[in-house]
């Protein structure tokens, strides 16, 4: 099995609430390896870029999102599912604008995997304790949706391979990822 990497951001509310060390500490306690970090605000490029909108997701976001409000009775107030992944879009680069982030690149074997395991749901609320959202977090799309914000959850984790050598690329420059042996290398060979 050849190692992964990953990109996991700790947003500003991570930020302010000092748990940039929990971040780390459990993502290295698993015997993950941290081979980039630094601390720094995005810019509208860096933000912008990072939350890509693909024609699958806006659609699909869109459905959720519209059957949900009709199952309660309530009216949905977009009529085309660009429009809706445009907003969506805009406040997730508000947030991760508010202040000073930490990312990281992680590597081991199945890391993106992982890392998605260890963060929890993107919605807080399903994120099941022993989560880093699940413990720390506890905001809701019907809660962020009512205060028109993007949901706060701390924390970014690569959904994928891809999406991770992407998002690694629009974060680092490659003489910022470090190589190097730690202990538990051995077993992942």
């Amino acid at each position: 099995m050849s190692t992964e990497k990953t990109l996991i951001i700790v947003k500003h509310d991570g930020v302010s609430r000092s748990l940039i060390g929990e971040v780390v500490r459990r993502f290295e306690n698993i015997g993950l390896k941290i081979v980039a970090m630094k601390m720094v605000w995005a810019d509208e490029r860096v933000a912008g870029e990072h939350y890509l909108v693909s024609d699958e997701w806006a659609k699909g976001v869109f459905s959720k999102a519209k059957v949900a409000a009709e199952s309660k009775g309530l009216e949905f107030p977009y009529d085309d599912y660009k429009s809706y992944a445009d907003n969506i879009q805009l406040m997730n680069r508000e947030y991760l604008m508010e202040g000073p982030v930490v990312a990281m690149v992680f590597e081991g074997p199945h890391v993106v995997e992982i890392g998605r395991k260890i963060v929890g749901s993107t919605e807080p609320r399903q994120a099941p304790p022993g989560t880093i959202r699940g413990d720390y977090m506890f905001d809701s799309y019907v809660v962020a949706d009512g205060n028109k914000r993007s949901i706060r959850n701390l924390i970014h984790a690569s959904g994928t391979v891809d999406e991770a050598t992407r998002e690694i690329a629009l974060w680092f420059k490659p003489e910022e990822l470090h190589s190097y042996q730690k202990s538990l290398d051995s077993y992942h060979s």
